[in-house]
């Protein structure tokens, strides 16, 4: 396992998100004018991208986010993007923020699976990061945290070998392998199964580099080339015209990673048949003890180093629906699996003096104000507080 995966990890799934939530704030737009009090505007749209993007990219958050470290479950990783999302005016329910998060895994496990070399995932990566800037054109401070996360993805990685990004792409498909949703806009390209599993190419442009097959060359222990053979691959390939670009600013070749949503069609998810028996099985890394110490340290940098906005006045914020009608939303909610639903993870630690300095801090960065005392331990309920803040 690869402890620099994380913040590929979380940026590429991030832009995913951003992807998917700027599309349904569009399909849900009103104009100023005409929108009543809770329903949105383009105003509103630009306010939540910019908020959650500069709360994505906040320095703090990032400084612990590049830090070398093994990845975790993926129900803690869906808490802290649960307070991701809602960290504008923005409020999904239960079942609207499990299909957010069913469209983000399965976009970049796709993108993961198609890379044609492992180094390519940076490339995706930066395709996050350029759309991203599209996002929030008129806000260069928020524009500058973006620019400084490139260059912390240029130093970091621009000088590991393809053996490290072989390492790093096996542990996201490790991560990935017990997720198999069905994806409409997939299924409508014909690039996933009604299995929900992806249907691999057998043409395109080969990786950069590399030769098109159907040669064999056979040498000699000199060196020299003494044979050559031809056969049928079965294929059509073609040879790469260009690396991508892994500056800041340049063609990036690869479309992976890229908006799929900016060609407006409805997006819809659906348990296939895979996922529904595999449920059980999957369980265990899914949803994880909750008394875990790394567990409970992950979420306690990671939410720590997030600014989380409230809402301004009395209003508890705008709900946003990823459904088409609040019909379907409740019959997602109830027909969704049980042990696939990732509801908030209540965290439960032993006292020492270390969580208790730790927890300290986080409530001290957050201002919270004073609650009643509880005779319970100082880690008891982590996510809970952070609802209250």
């Amino acid at each position: 396992m690869s402890v620099r995966t994380l913040p590929l990890l979380f940026l590429n799934l991030g832009g995913e998100m951003l992807y998917v939530l700027d599309q349904r704030l569009r399909a849900q737009n009103i104009p100023g004018d005409k929108a009543r009090k809770d329903e949105w505007t383009e105003v509103d749209r630009k306010r939540v991208l910019n908020d959650i993007i500069s709360t994505m990219f906040n320095r703090k958050f990032t400084e612990e986010l590049f830090k070398p470290q093994e990845l975790y479950s993926k129900k803690a990783l869906r808490t802290v993007y649960d307070r991701l999302a809602h960290a504008s005016i923005m409020r999904l329910n239960q079942a609207s923020m499990d299909k957010l998060y069913d469209l983000m895994t399965m976009a970049f496990k796709y993108q993961v699976l198609l890379c044609p070399r492992p180094k390519d995932v940076l490339l995706v990566t930066f395709n996050h990061l350029d759309s991203i800037k599209g996002f929030i054109q008129d806000s260069p401070t928020i524009i500058h945290q973006v620019d400084e996360t490139f260059r912390q993805l240029t130093e970091i990685y621009g000088s590991l070998s393809a053996g490290e990004f072989q390492l790093i792409r096996q542990t996201l498909l490790i991560f990935f392998q017990d997720l198999h949703i069905r994806v409409s806009t997939f299924l409508k390209d014909k690039v996933q199964n009604s299995n929900g599993r992806f249907v691999l190419p057998v043409s395109g442009p080969v990786p950069w580099g590399i030769e098109v097959p159907g040669v064999i060359r056979v040498f000699n222990d000199k060196g020299d080339e003494v044979k050559r053979m031809e056969f049928r691959h079965g294929g059509d390939y073609v040879a790469a015209h260009k690396e991508g670009s892994f500056e800041l600013y340049g063609d990036r070749v690869l479309k992976l990673g890229t908006n799929m949503y900016s060609a407006s069609r409805p997006v819809e998810t659906h348990m296939s048949a895979t996922s529904k028996n595999s449920a059980s099985r999957a369980q265990e890394n899914i949803a994880p003890n909750p008394l875990a110490k790394e567990e409970l340290n992950f979420l306690a940098r990671l939410i720590g180093g997030m600014e989380i906005k409230k809402p301004s006045g009395p209003e508890p914020g705008f709900r946003l629906n990823l459904f088409t009608t609040d019909e379907e939303e409740e019959h997602a909610a109830l027909s969704r699996p049980e042990e696939l639903s990732y509801e908030v993870i209540s965290i439960q630690a032993t006292q020492d003096q270390q969580r208790s300095e730790e927890l300290a801090r986080i409530m001290e960065e957050f201002e919270m104000t004073e609650q009643p005392e509880r005779n319970t331990s100082k880690g008891d309920d982590l996510l809970a507080m952070m609802d209250r803040l």
